[in-house]
């Protein structure tokens, strides 16, 4: 399909937007006409897998299940979304592309054989399409072919001479714009339709970026399974999207190792899970699982208290792996007498100090404890076997099975390598003082151990108020007891707020696979939060990652971005400021609020109360505030400390505005999200409202944590930031 010059946007631009009497035979038109022929086409595909009948292929009614279940997320992966765009760019090569690099990769999907032939257009969308005879009409953006959509530029345009974006509004497509990368005429501007796609207002959950995916965004895409990625970016640069888009390539490319081993998304907290949970659907992937490291280890015991800070922390430790790891190998016992087993008329007597060497080199080859536990019985059995042989005799495996299961060799593994339950060892570690001082003498200080021992010892599993904490130290005697399964991939978000025993928790669940760490250093808001991404990766595991930086930012609006970095010096130094590509003069505005004048009837009292801020004024400034950034299309974030969450939901209520908890879905209706700080990380909005900035850094343990905890606050905002405060503000946020 050739493609005409195209009249300007604007100065200088060159995007086409739809006129308001549209040419029949014109560009667009033929553009929309293939979106109606590739919706079609789709459909098509769809009602062929919908007509299959299973009765014919499958002898059994558990393969029926299956081929059942396979048929029905086909079904799922095949519908078409109308408000998505089907496909979002096009490229016209300069020579043919082959068929076998432009047909779909899915391998082992349903998807038929890719024709014969060469094409030189191809349409570039969220999944493949194929007509009737087997061309395909919209190419998966995952495919080879594709990747030049998001590199080739006029240093090296990969043998493109057209690249063409399109615009859509509510699913209609109407507008596109070209870049001809081949044409050194043609002046370099920047993509207002990418440009209008990203600050495109947000409303519901987290939607794709694969219509924006920048270069150095899609490197980390496209890297290899094998490898371990750690992608260090601060606000707005896109590495969740990034992390989530890299999950959708890898099942593209390696989609029947990873149906076999799995794949698993790991979050900070259920509303931000609830946040991203549509971005892979919309890619066409439905089977990925997603969880919080809480819920990943808290499956042997209910977990319904916390810690305090002190003692998290040094529950955290990795020093506590060596302190589980001594008190589990601590069971082992040497035997104190031979061991005699009768079969028939026979007694055949293995000596203790045979037993004993027996024992000494399972622990020597550090095996994991159940694992040694169950190679006991055969090591002693195979010791009786060899007797037997000397003796004449001519015992063969069932034999040896046999002697493993006699009851004198079963007596003799329970005494000395007794079964160990890792909540019952977790509880006696915490509760008696003496026990936990004989495996953590070396590692844990007195005190150290004084603060991590329990009040009032439990008096059994079910009766104690385990903490998060405590779940993650289960978790690790489970593993020294039986290895934890390992996925094929996993993908770990806000990964700079875990310990490093948490860091072993995932790891272990990616132990023979791969992962990708996503994370921001300057938004640890955790007491254990990692100091270095060398160090973080280590605990996981997987010292050898290649850690990439993102520094571009595509969400916050350079003006908003830029203050909230005047805090980086004192929360995480020499890391790079993020740089914004998005300018919009006025995103920003910090206001505050005056405190009672001197001759006010209450001012006596607020120099009683060492200068405390008027709440009233400044709940009504926050509403009102609110009134205001909801003027504006998309949805408004209010974001305040913890503590005053209640007396801002009372303000809300009493000015008869509605409000919506994180993790609720906005809507054209419900537009006002009532933030607590703690839970605002990897949310994002289009308007926030910040209030008093003072009482989120109060709202932390220390003045560390809690400048990182407005540095997430004060990046959430997409198109405008309004910051509202009537105690002083931090001394790096005040003007000059």
């Amino acid at each position: 399909m050739g493609a005409a010059r195209r009249r300007a946007y604007s100065p200088g631009g060159n995007t086409v937007s739809a006129p308001q009497t549209p040419d029949p035979t014109g560009p667009l038109s033929r553009e929309r006409a293939h979106l109606t022929a590739s919706r079609s086409a789709l459909r098509a595909m769809r009602e062929d897998v919908q007509s299959l009948d299973i009765r014919d292929v499958t002898a059994n009614w558990v393969n029926a299940a299956v081929l059942e279940a396979q048929i029905e997320g086909r079904i799922k992966a095949l519908a078409d979304l109308a408000h998505t765009p089907l496909f979002f760019g096009r490229l016209d090569y300069l020579h043919a592309v082959g068929a076998e690099t432009a047909g779909d990769a899915e391998g082992g999907t349903g998807e038929r054989p890719p024709p014969e032939g060469a094409y030189t257009t191809l349409y570039i969308g969220r999944r493949h399409v194929h007509d009737g005879d087997g061309d395909p009409m919209v190419i998966d953006w995952r495919a080879p072919v594709s990747q030049p959509f998001y590199r080739a530029s006029r240093k090296d345009p990969m043998d493109v001479g057209l690249r063409r974006r399109f615009g859509y509004t509510y699913g209609d497509l109407t507008a596109y714009e070209d870049e001809h990368l081949s044409d050194p005429a043609e002046a370099a501007t920047s993509s207002k339709l990418l440009q209008a796609e990203i600050e495109r207002p947000r409303v519901g959950p987290m939607r794709d970026i694969v219509a924006t995916i920048q270069p150095e965004q899609d490197e980390i895409v496209r890297s290899d399974l094998g490898g371990t990625v750690c992608v260090q970016g601060g606000p707005g640069t896109g590495k969740t999207a990034v992390g989530l888009h890299r999950v959708a390539y890898l099942l593209y490319a390696h989609r029947e190792r990873l149906a076999r081993t799995g794949t698993l998304v790991i979050g900070p907290n259920a509303s931000f899970l609830h946040y991203i949970e549509q971005v892979l659907p919309s890619l066409g992937e439905l089977e990925v699982k997603q969880s919080t490291v809480d819920a990943l280890v808290a499956t042997a015991v209910e977990v319904r208290g916390t810690d305090p800070a002190p003692a998290a922390v040094i529950k955290g430790d990795a020093r506590m792996a060596e302190i589980l790891r001594r008190a589990v190998r601590s069971h082992v016992t040497m035997p104190a007498e031979s061991l005699v087993v009768v079969r028939g008329s026979r007694r055949w007597r293995v000596p203790a100090y045979e037993l004993e060497e027996m024992v000494r080199q399972l622990l020597d080859r550090d095996m994991r404890y159940g694992a040694a536990r169950d190679a006991l019985p055969q090591r002693i059995a195979h010791s009786v076997l060899v007797r037997m042989e000397a003796a004449g005799e001519a015992p063969d495996d069932r034999v040896q099975d046999a002697v493993a299961r006699n009851p004198a060799v079963k007596a003799v593994v329970k005494s000395v390598w007794p079964p160990v339950d890792p909540a019952k060892l977790v509880l006696r570690l915490l509760s008696d003082a003496e026990f936990l001082a004989a495996h953590a003498e070396g590692l844990l200080t007195p005190d150290e151990q004084k603060t991590i021992l329990w009040e009032k010892p439990a008096r059994s599993v079910r009766s104690v108020k385990w903490s998060p904490a405590d779940a993650v130290l289960i978790d690790e005697a489970g593993d020294l007891i039986a290895r934890t399964h390992s996925l094929g991939h996993v993908v770990l978000d806000e990964a700079q707020d875990l310990s490093p025993m948490q860091y072993r928790a995932v790891g272990r669940r990616c132990s023979t696979g791969s992962a990708t760490i996503l994370g921001d250093l300057a938004q640890g808001t955790t007491p254990w939060a990692t100091g270095s991404w060398a160090e973080a990766l280590r605990h996981l595991g997987k010292p050898d990652a290649v850690v990439e930086e993102l520094t571009a930012g595509f969400r916050v609006p350079r003006e908003v971005i830029a203050y909230a970095s005047r805090l980086l010096p004192a929360i995480s130094p020499g890391l790079a400021e993020v740089a914004s590509v998005r300018e919009s003069p006025g995103s920003l505005s910090v206001r505050a609020v005056p405190r009672p004048a001197p001759d006010a009837p209450d001012a006596a009292d607020a120099a009683d109360t060492a200068d405390a801020p008027d709440a009233t004024d400044l709940d009504a400034a926050v509403v009102a505030a609110c009134v205001e950034s909801l003027a504006h299309e998309g949805s408004t974030g209010l974001i305040a400390a913890d503590a005053r969450i209640p007396v801002l939901a009372e303000a809300l209520a009493a000015a008869g505005m509605s409000y919506l908890s994180p993790g609720e879905e906005t809507t054209a209706d419900a537009r006002l999200t009532l933030v607590p700080a703690s839970l605002a990380k990897g949310l994002e909005y289009d308007y926030v409202v910040l209030d008093e900035p003072a009482a989120v850094v109060d709202g932390e343990p220390d003045e560390r944590t809690g400048l990182r905890r407005l540095y997430v606050a004060l990046t959430r905002a997409v198109s405008g930031l309004i910051v509202l405060h009537a105690a002083d503000l931090p001394e790096a946020l005040r003007e000059g």
